[in-house]
């Protein structure tokens, strides 16, 4: 029997943790996957109530899996679901008639599940018609329209409309009727660090504070800025401020060997990806320097004593 060799061991147990690294980092940030249809039960033929509006069983509505909003409140839908038991739905939802007899949502999501809750049997509908691709720009555009969306979900939703339903810029502009550059604006947040995005997400850092953010080149300067924000309170105008100072900071001395310029552009995309992702875990700058026999030096650095002390923590040392 062959001795399991040592250094094999250790590669597949590093490749593993690069790997987690890599999956992990933009997790809070994924979108569901679409889902197909639930399976078809007979049609129930929908009760006609006003002009266009029908009253459709609850139980022969599924959700959309392309619906870009996941997270309910639920003591708010559990308000929403008594208010129904007493008075009714006083604005229709808006669904889709599916080919296997069932009906798919587009809009209403909170209604619909509150009557749920509610134990209402059916609930009053405008029933359209519309391909895949319709429903996924209609559930889009219905969710854009929220008020309470945060600057990320508006973002992920402008780059769906462009990825998945195939509208430019300006279309997505125009549909919304907004300045093309105010879409501009809201994708490039996109292009922040996950530990950022995640922070406009749940209210701790401002759509300004973010978009200052984003003047900064580089991730590491990014995350930096970022923390120094959040840890000391930046209004908007001092982060631009900060991000002015940083911007102008000299660049590295293209000689300088490990971490240099040079060494940079010789990275893949993959190692790039790693630096980034390790300096987002970091909250500072990382260096990645491999040769091509894969040798090579990571270097992180700190900015005073407590920044070393925050570091070591991170690594339970």
């Amino acid at each position: 029997m062959a001795t399991p060799n040592p250094n094999t061991k250790g590669k597949q147990a590093l490749g593993k943790g690069i790997r987690a690294l890599l999956s992990n980092i933009d997790e809070d940030l994924r979108t569901s996957v679409d889902a197909p249809p639930l399976a078809g039960t007979p049609l129930v033929t929908p009760a006609p109530v006003a002009a266009g509006t029908f009253r459709v069983p609850v139980d022969q509505i599924d959700p959309n899996p392309k619906q870009p909003r996941r997270d309910f409140d639920e003591q708010a839908l559990q308000e929403l679901a008594d208010s129904i038991a007493l008075h009714d739905i006083v604005q229709p939802i808006t669904i889709a008639r599916l080919t296997n007899g069932r009906y798919m949502l587009i809009a209403g999501e909170r209604r619909w599940r509150a009557s749920k809750m509610a134990g209402i049997r059916d609930i009053p509908a405008y029933i359209r018609t519309a391909d895949d691709q319709g429903l996924l720009e209609m559930a889009l555009l219905e969710n854009l329209q929220r008020e309470n969306l945060n600057a990320i979900e508006i973002a992920l939703s402008y780059k769906r409309l462009m990825d998945e339903v195939g509208l430019t810029q300006e279309l997505v502009a125009e549909r919304m009727k907004k300045e093309r550059s105010t879409v501009a604006n809201y994708l490039r947040l996109l292009r922040l660090p996950p530990d950022v995005q995640k922070a406009v997400r749940d209210g701790s850092l401002s759509m300004g504070h973010a978009r200052a953010l984003i003047g900064l080149e580089h991730v590491d300067q990014q995350l930096y800025a970022f923390r120094e924000t959040l840890e000391k309170g930046l209004s908007v105008r001092q982060t631009e401020a900060l991000v002015k100072n940083l911007s102008s900071e000299k660049p590295e001395n293209p000689n300088a060997g490990s971490g240099s310029a040079a060494a940079q552009q010789a990275l893949s995309p993959v190692y790039r990806r790693i630096q980034d992702s390790i300096g987002s875990f970091f909250a500072t700058k990382v260096r990645l320097d491999r040769k091509k026999n894969g040798k090579g030096t990571l270097n992180i650095e700190f900015y005073n004593d407590e920044d070393l002390e925050r570091i070591l923590d991170k690594l339970k040392l």
